[in-house]
């Protein structure tokens, strides 16, 4: 039963190996930021780069964190779809380990596990890059990463040097696709 498992979530992975960033063996221990403050952090960030994921097909994509009466952080994630529509989710975040704040758990359903959400290096103000990985029994790992900004740009020299980091890391950089953010007036209200 148990070889059942295994093959069946290495098909799985398989399926998916073509729009996320599969891997063999277990996820890596990136270096986080050190003193992350979530409370900077909040605020509208755009897309600038990111690794394949399948939950994301459109252009002009945002993530907007807001705190909640709990304590918690609102995430209302959104991008301008080929057809003009706006697609949006949202969700909730958490740091579960206040020793290692820069790791939050993001919920968006609850029926499915959550999903780490690991702030490697920010500087509040311009840019961001985040990393998560998953886990699959020690023997294949899903990643994502993004490339953030405060604003629909980022000059090439920190694009370049986050890019830089995430080599460092073993993230294969050549998978990293550019976001569109041009022509994104219609997610003012998003």
């Amino acid at each position: 039963m148990a070889l059942l498992k295994v093959v069946f979530l290495l098909l799985v992975a398989a399926e998916f190996s073509q729009s996320q960033s599969f891997h063999m063996y277990s996820c890596p221990t990136p270096s986080l930021q050190v003193n992350f403050n979530v409370t900077q952090y909040l605020g509208t960030w755009y897309e600038i780069q990111k690794l394949p994921a399948m939950f994301e097909r459109g252009d002009c994509v945002q993530a907007k964190y807001s705190l909640l009466p709990d304590g918690q952080v609102r995430v209302h994630n959104s991008e301008l779809l080929s057809n003009g529509k706006i697609n949006s989710i949202e969700g909730t975040a958490k740091i579960l380990d206040p020793t290692q704040p820069a790791v939050l758990s993001v919920s968006f359903f609850r029926a499915l596990p959550d999903s780490p959400y690991m702030v490697l290096s920010t500087d509040y103000t311009s840019y961001s890059l985040v990393y998560s990985c998953s886990d699959y029994l020690g023997l294949f790992h899903i990643d994502f990463a993004w490339i953030l900004s405060r604003t629909r740009q980022l000059n090439s020299a920190t694009v370049s040097q986050l890019r830089d980091k995430l080599t460092a890391m073993g993230v294969d950089v050549k998978r990293l696709s550019v976001t569109d953010q041009t022509d994104c007036g219609a997610m003012v209200s998003a």
